[in-house]
């Protein structure tokens, strides 16, 4: 049970697991199997390598921003959240886990949603979010389990599907799809993007005309560094030299900031280097088991394989959700909400800034900014709906942001509600 659950929620071995599989399923030497599953497995390892690093940066830029402007409320961290659940729910958690990769695979084989969703960090949050409301209303554990599963295989299946016409208008093809449960954001930032495709379509964020001065934004990683730079300095020199040296240790609190604006991008650039080297050996290894055991299927990852399509779009994308989640804020204060939901600049640079990509295929610069900006305010509100029941099952301090989690969750608690 163990060893599945380690599996099911490690992507990297996962991956060079199917890599394995569709390169024997091809008959291509013992030399090609094994380069191939390791490669697709060291390029999400690298992949990961830059993630942690973009994460962990922005961690500690949480961390000045909150206490610099003086905010508290509840962190949107589902990492944080599945944990706070893992002690007295976690056998429930790791089952639902299982039961959905199962079902998502046949629900890929009998239906036409021929996604399977490789992303098992989500697939493992989304499997706490079920198990919680499940429990919440009393169902015992297999009961739990088998809802759970089907539930959780079915959106692994059916969501990546709403994105896929963008998908196509972004890769140029339909042999990859998105694995990340904020598609139901993505989906509607490229709706939104829709809006402005018959007049500003073609006016895309990578072609933006950027003064002499600003020519440094036509590279993307040193826009990326000038970004972050303004960012970590804003909430160091707001938080002061005493809370940021506690984050710095023997760094000197100004050079602090620097340096993690330039981990941050130095992260940018390992990521998508990762996401380059295993995006191209595990799309060749999955036209095998396409083709032999799930017809017409494809692979759904992580929202990076979509980074390179249109880099700049990111950037939008995350500075927009960002702003959103930072009115989010003042309008919870200020109409006194039970619960004040910060929104974490982690989150929003991969959630938002894959919502300002979506936005970007075919509105332009400006579906990018609206885009996004809608699903920040998504990635902001919706989790005050579910809060006070997660609190109730001890999960306090954090909550679920990802829309389709809450959207998903709100559906399941209303119909479970209105029998009890």
């Amino acid at each position: 049970m163990d060893f599945i659950v380690s599996l099911l929620s490690n992507p990297a071995m996962m991956l060079g697991l199917v890599a394995l599989i569709g390169l024997l399923a091809q008959k291509k030497s013992g030399t090609e199997v094994f380069t191939g599953a390791a490669k697709t497995a060291i390029g999400f390892l690298i992949f990961g390598i830059g993630a942690g690093t973009m994460t962990g940066a922005l961690k500690n830029f949480n961390e000045m921003f909150q206490k610099g402007f003086h905010i508290s409320g509840v962190i949107t961290s589902p990492e944080a959240a599945t944990a706070l659940a893992q002690g007295t729910y976690g056998f429930v958690t790791s089952s639902i886990l299982i039961s959905g990769f199962i079902m998502n695979l046949v629900f890929a084989r009998i239906t036409r949603f021929k996604n399977v969703f490789f992303t098992g960090g989500h697939s493992l949050f989304f499997a706490c979010v079920l198990g919680l409301i499940l429990k919440f209303y009393g169902f015992s554990d297999t009961v739990a389990i088998l809802t759970g599963g089907i539930i959780l295989g079915f959106c692994s299946a059916f969501l990546p599907q709403l994105c896929q016409p963008f998908m196509r208008k972004m890769t140029g093809h339909d042999e990859q799809a998105i694995g990340h449960f904020n598609m139901l954001g993505y989906a509607l930032s490229g709706y939104i993007g829709k809006l402005f495709f018959a007049k500003w379509g073609d006016q895309t964020t990578e072609d933006i005309k950027f003064p002499a001065w600003l020519s440094f934004f036509r590279d993307f990683l040193m826009g990326c560094a000038v970004v972050m730079l303004l960012l970590f300095y804003s909430s160091a020199l707001a938080a002061g030299p005493q809370i940021v040296s506690k984050l710095a240790g023997s760094t000197h609190w100004l050079v602090f900031p620097a340096l993690q604006a330039l981990w941050f991008t130095a992260g940018m650039s390992v990521l998508m280097t990762g996401v380059r080297m295993f995006l191209g050996e595990i799309t060749a290894a999955f036209v095998a088991i396409s083709e032999k055991f799930i017809p017409g299927s494809r692979p759904a990852l992580d929202v990076p394989t979509v980074f390179p399509y249109a880099p700049t779009a990111v950037i939008v994308g995350f500075l927009c959700s960002y702003a959103a989640g930072l009115i989010a804020i003042v309008t919870m204060v200020v109409f006194k909400f039970p619960v004040v939901i910060i929104p974490a600049a982690h989150i929003c640079f991969f959630s938002g800034g894959t919502a300002g990509v979506f936005g970007n295929a075919y509105g332009g610069w400006r579906g990018a900014m609206l885009g996004s900006f809608v699903v920040g305010l998504l990635l902001a509100f919706l989790p005050c709906v579910l809060y006070p029941l997660f609190g109730e099952m001890g999960v306090l301090g954090s909550t679920f942001p990802n829309v389709d989690y809450n959207i998903v969750g709100m559906i399941l608690n209303n119909i479970l509600g209105s029998f009890h």
